[in-house]
């Protein structure tokens, strides 16, 4: 049971198990009445919870979203009534979305009522955003724990750039529940032997070892010893060999508390739907226990078995007092803190306001470059990879890094050192060949203050799918930088020139994808893509040079920022030639020509579909003029969505197959992307018109 001073153990015990139990039957009661979701694992869980947050999580439950409080993340997201009930009981207090206190409860016991339901604060899997006192949204596996290692790296590289002698701003933990589905799933391998080389002695993961699945016993699928594989992983390993015996829970966390050289890994062993009929069995995982079943486990608690979604007198007092005697002397230490660190560092604190706002600091546009016209040019990678460092050099919370790739996606921050276990404070990150936790990791950077990068191939986009749908639904404003963005990688062949992954891309809800098409709309794009605060994006850059178009000619870059913009040509077009990235100079050299002959044609320059749709209509219909039925876009990738803008007699040149293993003129010759056959098939659509 849990420990308490010998005078008053006794009556604490008989809280605790009540406590514990109001976890259990909650959880089962939700998920009956919803007839749907996961009651098995709250149930096992529910000491496991109760102890982390009674008798260690550093929260407040009044000032939930205080800086120095620890995380915890459930990565078993489908485990959220485990969540629900512990945000309840603990008396959590409602933030709204601009940060306000609104006096209500974060989960109220109608919520719970309300589990899965549609505008619920208890959606079946946490929501960030959603339910105050969910640090992350979880649902994909092993997504929670990837993005655990970026809050734990956050915190250290928050250490170290803002504490300073008597006066510690930062030195909390994170804590995690994972489950073996987590263990399966590549992204947790990832992040956890990243963690493990970077020494985050800051971050415990807990590991429900119910060897249940979906399935059945994860026997059918899943033998190998997790606990050995950490340890090679560079981890504190320790054994909780029964999930109710939070004593032995406890000394594990007190041992994780008490290592500073590796992180933690405590491998607890339960009995998914503990005290149900269906204990230890896959029908406790993932579907209602059933009204017969719900009432043998109450008996089986020793609970009223006629009382539903029932919590007894003394359960949330005791449970709401343990947090928040301990969390609110810690917040108000921290903030006596910070105010003495206000006057004696005011340009630091006014930075740690900033991030907190997600506001950027006074003169963060200064000495960014521009690029001088240039037929030769620069690719968009090397562009934009200058102007990321000199932003950096004005942002000194812009932190990221590449897949093993920088020398390639150019994203070295070259003056602010490596982030390492002997170097905190470094800026440039080092994600290793994982594009999978890479993602995972910004995400979790980005939910603790740090406004970071994560930079691979655009064709491995494929494998940091998960973390950028998730970095879109959190409204997290991560930097995805994808290079080596088409068939312009050349030799490299068909498994490297991405063909589909911008359709992709431009199909997420809430991801502003930008293509730029020469250096100086790549700065405009780094711009706008710092600037955000709810709203992740992802740049598209080229591994080939592109022209650096004469802006005394052509329309200013700063265009870039509604998406699309008329780049050049006649008020009055037969034509409208549309291109991105590395075909907007190809479609600029098609209009000169057409020109030349004597053709109305207009250019516009389309790097972001989702900007150019927020846009009004009467800007949207002075770009693509309705009535002009000449229309062309160009570009290297699928043709899946251009329709909607080149209307139905329209054309693309476009890719429809995979490309080639060969140098890049001849792809360019073979696929049809040369300034000949851009005006061939203008014309042939102008003489279609006439």
């Amino acid at each position: 049971m849990l420990r308490q001073p010998a005078t008053a153990r006794g009556a604490f015990e008989a809280l605790d198990r009540l406590a514990i139990n109001t976890i259990r039957t909650l959880a089962m009661d939700a998920v009956e009445k919803a007839q749907s979701g996961h009651p098995g694992t709250p149930m096992a869980l529910a000491p496991v919870g109760y102890t982390l947050w009674s008798q260690f999580l550093r929260i407040d439950p009044n000032v939930p979203d205080w800086p120095n409080r620890d995380r915890f993340v459930l990565s078993v997201g489908h485990a959220s009534m485990l969540l629900y009930a512990l945000i309840h009981l603990a008396g959590i207090k409602e933030v709204d979305a601009e940060g306000r206190a609104t006096g209500l409860p974060a989960v109220s016991l109608d919520d719970i009522k309300n589990f899965r339901q549609m505008g619920s604060r208890t959606p079946g899997h946490p929501e960030y955003r959603v339910t105050t006192g969910v640090e992350t949204t979880t649902g994909p596996l092993g997504q929670g724990c990837g993005n655990s290692v970026g809050m734990a790296v956050a915190e250290r590289w928050l250490a170290q750039h803002f504490n300073r002698d008597g006066f510690t701003l930062f030195d909390h933990d994170v804590y995690v529940l994972c489950g073996d589905g987590d263990m399966m799933e590549g992204v947790s391998g990832e992040a956890a032997s990243l963690a493990g080389h970077l020494k985050l002695s800051n971050l415990c993961w807990i590991y429900d070892s119910n060897r249940i699945s979906i399935e059945g016993h994860t026997d059918l699928a899943f033998t190998e010893d997790v606990g050995k594989r950490f340890e090679s992983y560079g981890w504190n390993v320790l054994h909780v060999d029964d999930a109710n015996d939070t004593e032995a829970f406890a000394r594990a966390i007190e041992s994780f508390k008490a290592t500073d050289d590796r992180p933690t890994f405590v491998v607890v062993h339960s009995i998914i739907g503990w005290g149900s009929p269906k204990a230890d069995s896959e029908k406790a995982h993932g579907e209602p226990l059933g009204a017969d079943a719900i009432v043998a486990t109450k008996k089986a608690y020793g609970w009223p078995e006629d009382k539903t979604f029932y919590v007894p007198d003394g359960v949330a007092k005791r449970f709401n007092e343990a947090i928040a005697s301990r969390g609110r002397r810690l917040r108000e230490e921290w903030e006596a803190t910070f105010a003495g660190y206000r006057e004696t560092y005011p340009g630091m604190a006014a930075e740690l306001d900033a991030m907190r706002k997600g506001a950027l600091p006074p003169g963060w546009e200064s000495g960014l470059p521009s690029f001088d016209p240039d037929p030769k040019g620069v690719a968009s990678r090397e562009s934009a990879g200058k102007v990321l460092n000199a932003l950096a050099g004005n942002v000194p919370w812009l932190v990221g890094g590449s897949a093993d790739l920088s020398p390639s996606t150019k994203t070295e921050l070259k003056n602010f050192g490596s982030f390492q276990a002997d170097n905190p404070g470094g800026r440039t990150m080092h994600f290793g060949v994982r594009e999978h936790a890479m993602g995972a990791i910004a995400n979790g950077m980005a939910l603790s203050y740090i406004k970071p990068f994560a930079a691979t191939f655009l064709v491995f986009a494929d494998y940091m799918r998960a973390p950028v749908r998730l970095a879109a639904i959190m409204e997290l404003p991560v930097t995805f930088v994808f290079t080596h963005d088409s068939i312009g990688v050349g030799e490299d062949g068909p498994t490297h020139q991405p063909i589909e992954h911008l359709a992709s891309l431009r199909a997420t809800p809430g991801l502003d994808t930008i293509r730029p098409g020469d250096a100086n709309e790549a700065a405009e794009a780094w711009k706008l893509a710092v600037r955000q605060t709810r709203r992740p994006s992802a740049l598209i850059l080229s591994r080939q040079a592109l022209p650096t178009l004469d802006r005394s000619r052509y329309a200013a870059a700063a265009g870039v920022a509604r998406g699309a913009y008329i780049l050049a040509g006649a008020d009055d077009p037969e034509l409208i030639l549309i291109g991105t990235g590395s075909e907007l100079s190809l479609v600029v050299g098609a209009y000169e020509k057409l020109a030349e002959q004597g053709v109305r044609a207009r250019v516009v320059s389309m790097p972001s579909w989702s900007r150019f749709e927020e846009q009004d209509d009467a800007y949207k219909e002075s770009v693509l003029t309705p009535g002009i039925e000449a229309r062309l876009a160009v570009e290297q990738g699928g043709a899946i969505g251009w329709d909607r803008y080149v209307g139905a007699r329209g054309r693309t040149i476009t890719m429809s197959t995979f490309g080639a293993s060969a140098p890049l003129a001849k792809l360019q010759e073979k696929f049809g992307f040369t300034v000949d056959h851009v005006v061939e098939a203008a014309r042939s659509m102008i003489l279609q018109e006439a």
